[in-house]
């Protein structure tokens, strides 16, 4: 049972979420509509994919709703091919490419679609997406083709004046990488916010208060075939929610979620991060050496992201791919109720 501390104005709940599967489908990818009241910001494709070698390449691009306020994310290209230690963002592979700020889109039977102009400068992509299916290219740099992971996943955040409802679907990807084969993981998600509203930046619920403790998307494809895929949220107050899936089609979702972070000694990252939900089932990150975006500390986004991987405490199953690709920020604190430096919003 919940249990109130204080109690919060007509309109706030405070930080309770709504969590659970959401069926995709590309006319659904495509749907413009709002809903609860909340404008479509955008479409948010990202991921990671790594190498016979072991580099790993993270990539973000933002498909921008019309109307929408954007952050200042077009398309982002990390790789550990730069320094050979950490993710670094590879302005060289960026700047020749279209850096599409409103894009084509459309709907092709049950597919939907987004791509960079006709007219535009700079080499063109094009994305696909449905309830099965998925496809991301970047003319000379990377081309990755998919199949949809379990179910999607959403979870609803109201507010008194803001609120956020998010919306994401995984595909199990493989492909080429600068000439490379790689797979990995991609994560579309979506994201409607109050009319201006920008994740991470403007009218953002979790965000602009410091709330979030622990945000991760993460799946996992095992070498025995079995899978895991997961998003899970901890913050403060009530803000938690955790929805997770396997092989075996269960989809278990919870709002009682507890975790704990401990971040480098006088740095952003992440050396160790756990989940408890429901307060008995105990999940742990998994750094990867080499997944430190570096180039995200004191820029946008302003929270510290990190690769690596997820697992259930105990879990000995070999993985063959996965993608773990979250944040924490210790200005907000390392658990519920703990705020870091930055104090109380």
């Amino acid at each position: 049972m919940r249990r109130f501390t204080s109690i919060p104005a007509r309109g706030d709940f405070g930080y309770q979420c709504l969590v659970g599967p959401q069926k995709v489908s590309g006319a659904q990818l495509a749907d413009l509509r709002d809903h609860f009241g909340l404008k479509l910001t955008k479409h948010m494709p990202f991921g990671s994919v790594r190498d016979d070698e072991g580099h790993l390449y993270s990539m973000v691009r933002a498909l921008n709703a019309p109307g929408s306020t954007p952050n200042p994310t077009k398309f982002i290209f990390q790789s550990t091919r730069l320094d050979g230690a950490n993710l670094r963002i590879d302005k060289s592979r960026i700047e020749p490419r279209a850096l599409t700020m409103w894009p084509a889109r459309g709907l092709d039977g049950d597919t939907a679609w987004w791509s960079s102009l006709p007219d535009e400068a700079g080499q063109a992509w094009r994305i696909s997406a449905s309830g099965t299916d998925f496809s991301w290219h970047e003319e000379g740099l990377f081309s990755l083709q998919g199949r949809l992971i379990g179910n999607g996943m959403q979870w609803y955040l109201p507010g008194l004046d803001w609120g956020t409802f998010y919306v994401a679907q995984m595909y199990n990807v493989s492909g080429t990488c600068e000439g490379r084969p790689v797979k990995g993981v991609i994560s579309l998600d979506q994201a409607w916010m109050a009319e201006g509203g920008a994740i991470h930046m403007h009218k953002d619920l979790v965000v602009n208060h410091r709330m979030h403790v622990i945000w991760w998307n993460f799946a996992t494809i095992y070498k025995d075939g079995s899978w895991d895929l997961a998003s899970v949220l901890v913050g403060h107050e009530h803000l938690g929610y955790a929805i997770f899936q396997n092989e075996r089609g269960e989809v278990r979702c919870s709002t009682d979620t507890q975790g704990t972070v401990v971040h480098e000694d006088g740095g952003w990252f992440a050396t160790d991060a756990r989940i408890v939900v429901d307060g008995t089932e105990e999940w742990e990150f998994l750094p990867d050496p080499k997944g430190r975006m570096l180039d995200f500390v004191g820029g946008f986004p302003i929270t510290a992201q990190q690769e690596g991987r997820w697992r259930r405490v105990g879990d000995t199953r070999e993985p063959d791919r996965w993608m773990a690709w979250g944040e924490t920020d210790r200005r907000n604190g390392s658990a519920r109720g703990v705020r870091g430096d930055a104090g109380p919003a």
